[in-house]
């Protein structure tokens, strides 16, 4: 499945965030939506946040030499084949019926652009939509009002 509830990218062009929507073509697999990202003229790499379901989202950060991500929950493996790709990237084991929702990957994937792995860890595990969780982690990079119009979310 494809489909998700919003997926956008968020990249630093001439010192200024921009937000732009990822399109479904991109949002196969983790390595098709890093290569997704390298298309953007950004300062430094791109970021995707998508929300997979309302409880659930990705964040995938890409440079030249890498691509880092955060799963919010692991067990969405299960359902959603861009979670199934991630869970494959980190090279973690793919969840087991009776586990617990837990995140997985890198806590410290924008800790460099101000939200730091402690912050990012609370934020996972706080018990908020995704569009919510999200719709902080980018208030705090600085992009939130662009977020929130993106999807559809009125800002605070």
């Amino acid at each position: 499945m494809t489909s998700v509830e919003f997926a956008l990218a968020a990249f630093h062009r001439d010192g200024e965030w921009q937000v732009e929507q990822l399109t479904e073509s991109v949002l196969v697999d983790v390595e098709t939506l890093a290569a997704g990202l390298h298309r953007f003229p950004a300062d430094g790499g791109a970021l995707a946040l998508i929300g997979l379901d309302e409880d659930a989202f990705l964040v995938v950060r890409t440079s030249v030499a890498q691509t880092r991500l955060l799963l919010s929950d692991i067990t969405t493996a299960d359902e959603w084949e861009l979670a199934r790709t991630a869970v494959e990237h980190l090279g973690l084991p793919f969840p087991e019926d009776d586990d617990e929702e837990a995140p997985a990957g890198d806590l410290t994937l924008l800790s460099d652009l101000g939200v730091d792995a402690d912050t990012l860890a609370q934020l996972v595990d706080e018990d908020r939509y995704a569009d919510e969780v999200l719709s902080e982690v980018a208030a705090l990079l600085g992009f939130g009002a662009a977020f929130d119009r993106a999807v559809g979310l009125t800002s605070s």
